[in-house]
């Protein structure tokens, strides 16, 4: 759990920094400050994956737990866990980034991000993140961090801007577990 709350905490940290980095230096190019934010969020997948992947999976994103709880691959008791470790590491991490940046710890987002072509593309990357996640882990395990970052590090077309906000919409932003070595030998995927 705590592995889950730590990488959270750091990957949410990464996001909003980077967002808000992003927006204060690209003197107001959406395009230029979503490829800074989308690099960095990818990056830091790399890295907390690969640090936190043997630990507790990685998971850092209630969705992904989700799907490998509909798997049966984790208990509805430990799901349950990384969900509210999840959330609070993301909670930690987005207050973290506004201490960094001098800003209210405590804020609302005043981006309006609603309608159904937004909830489509985040049911769709989503999608992809869970097909990202199987697909590499299936054939090519080792290489989950690098394609998890990848995907995440791109954006979907229907992203336009850095989102200010990413407690509330985890599922576009998560990462995915690598397989712990016993996993590996249930489905003689090499160590």
């Amino acid at each position: 759990m705590v592995a889950e709350t730590v990488g959270t905490a750091f990957l949410l940290a990464t996001i909003v920094g980077s967002g808000i980095m992003a927006e204060r230096l690209s003197g107001g190019n959406e395009a230029l400050a979503l490829f800074c934010n989308s690099t960095a969020t990818g990056a830091i997948l790399v890295v907390l994956i690969s640090v936190f992947g043997q630990v507790s999976g990685a998971h850092l994103n209630p969705a992904v737990t989700l799907a490998f709880a509909v798997r049966r691959e984790i208990g509805a008791a430990l799901a349950l866990g990384y969900v509210v470790s999840q959330v609070t590491g993301a909670v930690l991490g987005t207050w973290a980034a506004h201490v960094m940046f001098d800003q209210s710890v405590l804020q609302l987002s005043t981006k309006a991000r609603a309608g159904s072509g937004l909830w489509f593309a985040e049911a769709l990357a989503t999608f992809g993140l869970i097909l990202t996640i199987f697909g590499t882990q299936r054939w090519k395990a080792d290489m989950v961090p690098t394609t998890v970052g990848l995907y995440i590090g791109r954006r979907p077309i229907g992203s336009r801007r850095p989102r200010a906000s990413p407690t509330l919409r985890l599922p576009s932003h998560g990462a995915s577990p690598i397989p712990s070595p016993e996993y590996n030998r249930r489905t003689r995927l090499p160590s």
